[in-house]
């Protein structure tokens, strides 16, 4: 074989190893049946959400996935596929488990998942949950809800206090009144 050959096929063999080092994920899907359209329709969406898809030969992407210390990726490989390279450990299964739901000719196959070869059960468990921003969401509102129970709380306490107005009380029954008031909230 032609040197320059050989020397190509082991740049697109280190390129996709690279790729496969720095995304959190990757999806192998089979795009056969897929229209032009349909395909350019993908791309699109993946690259909104700062997603790749590549087309790679089969034996270059099965030495790049050995390489790489991912053989069991290997079994996934036949057919005409594609790779899908995300930063983002749920974008790429979400966008494309999205897409093979109203196109049945896209066929998830399995993946890469935070540095583990993983099924296609796997690749369609991701993609229920939502974007990074999404979960950051869900999350601040878990930290935040114990505080903004505290704050209506006292509010309330507050409220209440303003309302009945003073009373002609001792400071030992205040302390009294006021430690009920705390262990009822």
């Amino acid at each position: 074989m032609n040197q320059a050959v050989l020397d190509s096929k082991k740049n697109v063999v280190s390129e996709i190893q690279d790729k496969f080092a720095k995304s959190s994920s990757t999806v192998v899907a089979e795009y056969r049946g897929l229209s032009v359209s349909e395909v350019t329709e993908l791309r699109r969406t993946l690259r909104a959400e700062n997603v790749e898809m590549k087309v790679y030969k089969n034996t270059l992407a099965a030495k790049a996935a050995e390489a790489a210390g991912f053989s069991e990726l290997a079994d996934v490989l036949t057919g005409p596929n594609t790779l899908v390279f995300g930063e983002d450990a749920v974008a790429p299964s979400r966008i494309m488990a999205k897409f093979a739901k109203k196109h049945k000719a896209l066929v998830l196959k399995g993946g890469i998942v935070e540095g583990k070869v993983v099924p296609v059960e796997t690749i369609n468990e991701l993609s229920l949950l939502s974007n990074r921003e999404g979960m950051l969401s869900m999350l601040l509102s878990v930290l935040q809800a114990p505080v903004s129970q505290f704050a209506r709380t006292v509010k309330a306490v507050a409220d209440k206090k303003e309302t009945e107005g003073p009373k002609n009380e001792t400071p030992a029954e205040e302390a009294k009144v006021e430690a009920a008031e705390e262990a009822a909230a």
